[in-house]
């Protein structure tokens, strides 16, 4: 059997394809090593899911956030080697996986916008180019935690719509010490700040929410696709679920500069499953 995965910071689809083509899938917690030890990992892990296939499992295909250093990759491996100790296993970026769901072997420039954001100039075989992606801190520019960033700090400054405020008071019993404490002083910050784009998704008829995508996309398209060679020569794809739940901003945006959008996928788990099953 084969097991592949995509995970992102909040959550991680696997799919299993065994001998005959079945597939079989599960969605779970998300895994980032620069957050988590191996053994964090590994207990996150042990699924029923995962733990009833482990015997089974002969290759894995894992493509993660997080994943784009050798050290990283490593620690990952080990979290899965504990579970599956049969299995041949294959850790790569979640770049990768947005790129062979979205362009198969054409060439293209595939992003990502989910909790955080990212793209890479593929080739149809590699990624040849990519742009930094510093984290929710000091990028992330049109990803969830971007996004939520904007909206807490204008919430905190008083800076939204007296009505937006008001809902917002309402839905998430918000106050500046429960935000610090959230960003500040629990795990995942990232995933705390993107909680939020539900809300503005919701909310995304009201002028104020709709800029707070438009602007982030803006942001993001000058700061990653605009930097490719030959950019508005090029199909543009996205994965995440910040891109599928708001496409017609995304592709407005995208429009005001000239750019072509090809696919918005939610996730690109279903694309990675064919890729794998053609290169069986």
């Amino acid at each position: 059997m084969i097991l592949i995965a995509d995970s992102g910071s909040s959550k991680t689809d696997w799919r299993g394809i065994d001998q005959k083509g079945n597939v079989t899938q599960f969605r779970g917690v998300g895994f980032n090593p620069y957050y988590q030890s191996p053994e964090e990992m590994a207990t996150e892990l042990s699924d029923e899911f995962l733990l009833n296939l482990k015997e089974e499992v002969l290759s894995i295909y894992y493509y993660g956030a997080g994943c784009s250093s050798d050290i990283n990759k490593r620690s990952v491996s080990q979290a899965l080697q504990h579970i599956f100790r049969k299995a041949n296993i294959m850790v790569d970026h979640d770049l990768l996986a947005a790129a062979r769901a979205t362009c198969g072997h054409e060439a293209g420039i595939a992003c990502i916008l989910g909790t955080g954001s990212n793209s890479c100039d593929y080739d149809g075989y590699d990624i040849i180019n990519s742009r930094p992606s510093p984290g929710f801190v000091l990028g992330d520019e049109g990803g969830g935690s971007y996004v939520g960033k904007k909206f807490l700090q204008d919430f905190i400054h008083d800076e939204m719509p007296s009505n937006i405020r008001q809902e917002t008071m309402s839905y998430f019993n918000l106050d500046i010490q429960s935000i610090q404490e959230n960003v500040y002083k629990k795990p995942f910050p990232g995933r705390y700040l993107a909680s939020f784009c539900r809300f503005i998704t919701e909310h995304v008829s009201d002028p104020y929410c709709y800029m707070l995508y438009y602007n982030a996309f803006r942001d993001f398209f000058k700061k990653h696709v605009m930097k490719y060679p030959h950019f508005e020569k090029k199909k543009v794809s996205f994965v995440g679920s910040v891109a599928y739940y708001n496409s017609d901003i995304l592709r407005k945006a995208a429009n005001d500069f000239g750019i072509s959008v090809n696919l918005i996928l939610e996730s690109p788990i279903a694309g990675l499953t064919l890729y794998h099953k053609n290169e069986k």
